[in-house]
């Protein structure tokens, strides 16, 4: 039976997630921008909440296309608040339209969001080598920075430890546990 990190637990859903998803690079926008509004949303929750609802949202949201869901209004806005496939928080269904357009931003900017976001790291991922639980940090001076800036470029639901989960998604960050049998996939051996 492989190891894997102790969040992920025996469900299916999160058992998938872990070992084709969690952790591995991503530098695809869309796929950045899903992300973030996940991990926004995940806020107080649980990750398997939020997964469990990942369809929903690919739906609710546009595929997850920044340009579709920056122009959402505040009827768009109303039905999404009445979808009972995502989570209902006015605050969290309002980030997720205005980080859109500060992610348009960003692309403007930057190229890509690819580019600004993978720059906190140098471009490559960190590898962590955590033996424990206790080990794995909520966040870092990395996520604190990136949070910082985000926030500056009007985005919200991007406190330091949303961020730093998000760095750990899209694998800007391997925190998998030297026992768990991807730490040693994602490290190439």
């Amino acid at each position: 039976m492989r190891k894997r990190c102790f969040w992920c637990g025996t469900d299916p859903l999160y058992v998938e997630y872990h070992d084709r998803e969690w952790g591995v690079p991503v530098r695809e926008d869309r796929k950045l921008f899903e992300f973030l509004v996940l991990e926004g949303a995940q806020a107080g929750l649980s990750w398997i909440t939020v997964l469990r609802k990942r369809e929903a949202y690919r739906s609710a949201f546009a595929e997850f296309d920044p340009e579709r869901v920056a122009r959402f209004d505040g009827r768009k806005i109303e039905r999404l608040l009445a979808n009972p496939g995502i989570v209902r928080n006015r605050l969290k269904v309002e980030s997720a339209v205005k980080n859109a357009r500060a992610f348009l931003a960003v692309q403007e900017e930057f190229g890509s969001f690819s580019a600004y976001q993978w720059r906190f790291v140098d471009g490559k991922p960190i590898r962590n080598g955590f033996r424990t639980r206790d080990e794995v940090p909520a966040r870092t001076a990395v996520s604190d920075a990136m949070s910082k800036d985000l926030r500056a470029r009007g985005f919200s639901f991007v406190g330091s430890t949303i961020v730093y989960a998000h760095m750990q998604a899209v694998g800007m960050v391997d925190d998998h546990l030297v026992e768990c049998f991807r730490h040693a996939e994602l490290a190439g051996g």
